[in-house]
């Protein structure tokens, strides 16, 4: 890998050597704490969005590998506003020797990577999430056992929390169900890519509107906010239509006994998910979140480690 920018990018290889650096890394931390094999190495942190669990889990996964991160707040950067995306790219990795970013143009991270000479990651845009995605993998293999031939249900719009996810259990052989509202759905042609993935790997991919049928005997529930941010002014009307998607008692009923219960957080109590389910005996949502800092601890290491910096970018 070069450059970590969409789950798509990345080979079935590529996958599974995060899962496992992630798994060997927490274990690691747990046990005696991590080898600082990132000594000397910086990252810089452009945001755009603000955070709690990017910005801190980022942060940590520097600190706990011998590096550091340097945050870098939207008044400092105006990326495409104040400066060229691409006049930042050239200057920051002058600089240092990893860019994260949190965007809200996922053309602004590919135009990072394009003209960075050293590795980016995005931490977050309107196309894909991931770093998310990596995280809610982990967590899935770390109380199920796997990926493959689990039933993965996501409840709610068809966003890039679900895009990523989608493609992540397309790799990963597993069943993924996206269920939403009537013009809410993932993108036809998202959509034929992680089909074709999952082909390859024994898995599929479903959409409907149906919620209840979609969380039928699902291994895995995933909810998330109606409405990102970014789409404050949408709230009102995806309030009226996504109360069928909140996942609940009712629902989580139809699931199998064992399924959990995964949130990328901030949740919306009592909107998307309940306060009975978020605080039950299903959730898994603050193992998930805990999870956010060795997936992206893997792909720091794996992307920084070997790094020598300083191959060449765009002029």
């Amino acid at each position: 890998m070069k450059h970590f920018l969409a789950i798509a990018d990345l080979s079935s290889a590529e996958f599974n050597q995060i899962l496992a650096v992630a798994k060997k890394l927490k274990a690691e931390w747990r046990a005696r704490g991590n080898k600082p094999i990132l000594k000397n190495k910086t990252l810089a942190m452009v945001f755009q969005k603000p955070s709690l669990r990017t910005r801190v889990s980022f942060d940590l996964a520097m600190l706990h590998l011998g590096g550091q991160a340097l945050y870098l707040s939207p008044n400092e950067i105006g990326l495409g506003q104040r400066e060229s995306v691409a006049d930042v790219a050239r200057v920051l990795a002058r600089y240092v020797d990893g860019i994260m970013a949190r965007v809200f143009a996922h053309a602004h991270v590919t135009e990072l990577a394009e003209y960075s000479r050293v590795p980016v990651i995005n931490g977050l845009s309107d196309r894909e999430h991931p770093c998310q995605a990596m995280a809610d993998v982990l967590t899935i293999i770390e109380h199920r056992g796997k990926l493959t031939g689990l039933k993965v249900v996501f409840l709610g719009d068809g966003n890039n929390v679900a895009r990523s996810l989608m493609f992540a259990c397309a790799l990963g052989g597993a069943h993924f169900v996206c269920a939403s509202p009537q013009g809410y759905a993932l993108d036809d042609a998202s959509v034929a890519q992680a089909r074709a993935i999952a082909k390859k790997s024994g898995g599929s991919v479903e959409l409907m509107v149906d919620s209840k049928a979609a969380a039928r005997d699902a291994d895995v529930l995933y909810a998330d906010v109606w409405a990102s941010m970014g789409q404050e002014t949408e709230a009102a009307a995806r309030a009226k239509v996504f109360p069928p998607y909140q996942v609940n008692a009712e629902l989580v009923a139809l699931a199998k006994p064992k399924a959990i219960v995964l949130h990328c957080l901030p949740a919306h109590r009592g909107m998307e998910i309940t306060d009975d389910v978020m605080d039950g005996k299903h959730s898994v949502v603050f193992d998930q979140a805990e999870n956010r800092m060795h997936a992206q601890k893997a792909i720091v290491a794996i992307l920084l480690a070997s790094s020598k910096s300083k191959g060449k970018s765009k002029k």
